[in-house]
């Protein structure tokens, strides 16, 4: 990096991604956007998250900020999507030109490979992707170029091995996923320090499900400090981590910028005594009841119905581990009705998802007991 883009001097500890941004109508509120745009920069936090693949934020942005503010006050990141519709190499690559003329920057000081798995890394290289917008940054439009992640450590280690010209990695990492072995938060983050990346962090708060916890876990929070948020030590120790430069939080309200605001004003990482505070928050999340769903889907295979099991065991976790509904009934839309798989009421009783499941679940009584929630 260089001296005038130094991460760990110039860039804020907290970022504002903004894909989730006040709605208004069919649209974004582009004044109260505005206001949050205001208040992060008064805060004198710099670093703004957009994607290509965001609906109307690249717009959002450009009549919020960038016509708002010097061009060298901030730093701006978005994001070449290939699941969004690209059919060829050049779709891609015409997604760099479209961002640039919905935000109006001019440059991009953070460009992303968006959510890289072992199967969309393919595409990446397959279509010469990595050296395409190596070229562009060469051309002055990209300052750094990284990507996003979504997979396992190994995929992760394989792709920074290849690519070493990645100068840092975006990865979704929180207290409830550190040893998730299904997102393993800590094992990605153990890669991108074995090869020296910076880190930017996403979903520290999980989607918001972080700020407003199971009782349980709450309890341990204020019992430790009755003045901070849940969302504060979820954004706070994603902050403390080795090799992390910034922490996004996707902040659509002047009470949710301000207490992250206030959280990561001169953070200058946890103490022991907090990072046990987490430990057993974590104890704690990990003692609560939830089906032991891993979606292999060997259920759905067998299904002479075509319920989506996984889909709907993955919206009752997010109620049993965190009690909220609203986003519980959002996953199930997504996992199931939008995926067009049946829902529970459909279940026969057949037993043949029983019988092909390897964790042993005691499916049929858990479907009957989604009924009361997924319809």
């Amino acid at each position: 990096m260089t001296e005038e883009y130094d991460l760990d001097k110039n860039v804020g500890k907290l970022g504002f991604g903004m894909m989730r941004l006040p709605r208004k109508g069919d649209g974004i509120d582009i004044e109260e956007t505005k206001k949050l745009v205001d208040a992060f920069m008064i805060s004198r936090f710099n670093y703004f998250d957009t994607a290509f693949a965001y609906p109307g934020s690249e717009e959002a942005i450009k009549e919020a900020l960038v016509n708002r503010y010097p061009r060298k006050s901030y730093y701006l990141a978005s994001k070449c999507a290939i699941w969004s519709g690209c059919k060829e190499k050049e779709d891609a690559e015409k997604e760099l030109d479209i961002s640039l003329e919905r935000t109006g920057a001019g440059y991009f000081d953070f460009y992303l490979l968006h959510a890289l798995n072992k199967d969309s890394a393919k595409t990446f290289e397959e279509w010469g992707l990595w050296e395409y917008f190596l070229k562009k940054k060469e051309e002055g439009l990209i300052r750094h170029l990284g990507f996003s992640f979504h997979d396992s450590p190994e995929v992760l280690d394989d792709i920074l091995s290849k690519h070493p010209e990645a100068e840092f990695v975006q990865l979704q990492i929180n207290w409830a996923d550190w040893e998730d072995p299904k997102v393993q938060s800590k094992g990605s983050w153990e890669v991108a320090r074995k090869h020296n990346k910076d880190i930017i962090v996403m979903e520290p708060v999980k989607g918001g499900l972080l700020a407003d916890p199971h009782p349980l876990v709450k309890e341990v929070f204020s019992s430790s400090d009755p003045n901070a948020s849940p969302a504060s030590w979820a954004i706070r120790f994603a902050s403390s981590l080795d090799g992390v430069m910034t922490v996004l939080s996707g902040m659509n309200t002047l009470e949710m910028l301000g207490d992250n605001v206030k959280t990561m004003w001169n953070f200058k990482g946890f103490d022991a005594k907090q990072m046990e505070t987490i430990e057993k928050a974590r104890e704690v999340f990990s003692s609560l009841p939830s089906i032991p769903c891993t979606k292999c889907d060997y259920c759905a295979k067998v299904c002479p119905m075509d319920i989506g099991i996984s889909g709907t065991f993955a919206a009752m976790n997010t109620l049993l581990l965190y009690g909220n509904e609203s986003i519980a009934k959002d996953r199930y839309k997504a996992l199931v009705i939008n995926k067009g798989r049946k829902n529970p009421e459909k279940c026969i009783k057949c037993g043949k998802c029983e019988e092909a499941c390897p964790q042993h679940i005691e499916i049929r009584s858990n479907l009957e007991k989604a009924k009361e929630h997924f319809q």
